[in-house]
């Protein structure tokens, strides 16, 4: 912003050689209404403008977009106003003439600390979601394999990666491991839940939008993948994308780069690409739901993280390390479940996975006041789903309301026994001291669904 169109030029050319993308204003009004129009990370501002004060400009550039630098260029520079451009947000304060290469100098320290802030305030909103709880906790043998694993991937910086598995395993979790333990540490983690947004509205949430778009675009707005550059995009839930926007992604992340919705100018992205799924792409390749070319270009590495039930010794830690948390969460001093409970929680087969686990412990702390964790203070349904052993059975029988028939007891011994046995049914059987055709019977009589077999 210089009414010398020289200057201006030279800028332009100098700074554009350098990579950067640069617009011109020779006044005030042109200045405001190209900030109005697009998004800048930083302003070379003439303190004396033809229909303005370059102070004035500052502040008001400064409080419309807070993230922006300004460099103050100036032939009449005083102390005085150096010290007020100063404390209105000028990251500096530059006589005129200057050099070129000393101003490109100038530009590159400002780009960084803006860099640096933003970086800072990004892990600051992280800390403050996922403070106490964004941790790999567990010792599972097949926990431990699979952190080797993601680490291993980690290092290559640019393979995509694809995580499979239930709702609720920890997924993001791994997703952040191979973020935070490979070489684009020190770039952003960008993620995006391809459920939450109707389609048109993910698209313009992973592209963005140029101003004047639609009726509400009074600004350009950027899009998480170009957010994402030099770091990492994580796509959650990829498998509820829709066909159309699958086009669009496909062909950003072959070409490396995209426009945003109502664009013209292509924008240019190196990022890694991580993606999660609970459901089976292939198959629904398969049933044409989804391309046959993106799921090719995502599945370079899977990693497929099995749900809890399959890796009961990761419960006790995650158990011990909720209740830490929660503790400081809510300023209380739970000890932990008693053994009743434990058994409880350790039997219970945790279809919503450590989340669900993590929710359980949330509300058993929150609501009750006793310093362990009692049976009564869990759900009813998982309270009614697992365990074994009398004090158990007690229990369960309590929280249905007390011992009022012998076919409930049987029911919820026949119940156990296949908890137990994860689904097997003659191994139920056997445990409960009757053929496999008697507890066939007691299934349809009682209607009782066993769950489905997992090999061990």
């Amino acid at each position: 912003m210089d009414d010398e169109r020289t200057l201006r030029f030279t800028l332009k050319e100098g700074l554009s050689e350098e990579g950067y993308r640069v617009e011109t204003a020779a006044d005030c009004a042109e200045a405001l209404e190209k900030l109005e129009r697009d998004e800048f990370h930083l302003a070379l501002l003439d303190q004396k403008l033809p229909d303005g004060n370059g102070i004035d400009l500052l502040k008001k550039i400064r409080a419309k977009r807070r993230g922006i630098q300004v460099v103050m260029m100036t032939a009449f520079g005083k102390f005085e106003q150096a010290v007020e451009a100063t404390k209105a947000g000028c990251f500096e304060y530059v006589a005129k003439p200057f050099e070129l290469d000393h101003m490109k100098l100038i530009i590159q320290n400002a780009l960084s600390q803006a860099r640096l802030a933003e970086e800072v305030g990004r892990l600051r909103e992280v800390e403050r979601r996922h403070a106490g709880s964004m941790l790999i906790v567990g010792g599972s043998s097949k926990l431990i394999r699979i952190i080797e694993t993601i680490r291993k991937i980690a290092q290559t910086g640019t393979s995509t990666v694809m995580l499979q598995g239930e709702t609720g395993v920890g997924k993001e979790l791994l997703a952040r491991e191979i973020h935070d333990q490979g070489p684009r540490r020190d770039g952003p983690f960008v993620e995006v839940n391809c459920s939450a947004f109707p389609e048109n509205l993910l698209e313009m949430e992973l592209f963005g939008f140029e101003r004047g778009v639609f009726t509400d675009a009074k600004a350009m707005k950027k899009g998480l993948m170009e957010l994402a550059n030099s770091g990492t995009l994580f796509l959650d839930e990829i498998g509820e994308m829709s066909l159309s926007l699958q086009t669009k992604l496909l062909r950003a992340l072959e070409m490396k780069r995209f426009r945003r919705v109502g664009g013209l100018a292509d924008i240019h992205v190196e990022t890694r690409i991580v993606t999660a799924t609970n459901r089976d792409l292939r198959a629904m390749v398969e049933q044409g739901k989804f391309r046959e070319d993106l799921f090719f270009r995502l599945d370079v590495i899977r990693v497929v993280v099995p749900p809890l039930r399959e890796r009961p010794d990761d419960i006790p830690p995650l158990i011990d390390h909720f209740i830490a948390h929660w503790n400081q969460e809510f300023g209380r001093s739970v000890k932990g479940p008693t053994d009743e409970a434990l058994q409880l929680l350790l039997a219970y087969r945790w279809p919503g996975n450590v989340r669900e686990l993590r929710n359980v412990l949330e509300r058993a702390i929150l609501l009750e006041s006793e310093e362990w964790i009692l049976p009564e203070h869990l759900p009813v349904d998982l309270v009614s789903a697992g365990g074994s052993g009398p004090r158990v059975l007690e229990t369960r029988l309590h929280a249905e309301g007390g011992v009022t028939t012998l076919a409930q007891a049987e029911r919820i011994a026949i119940e156990m026994a296949l908890a137990k046995a994860s689904g097997n049914k003659t191994r139920a059987a056997e445990a409960l001291g009757i053929s496999r055709q008697t507890l066939r019977t007691k299934l349809k009589e009682y209607r009782i669904e066993a769950p489905a077999v997992h090999a061990s």
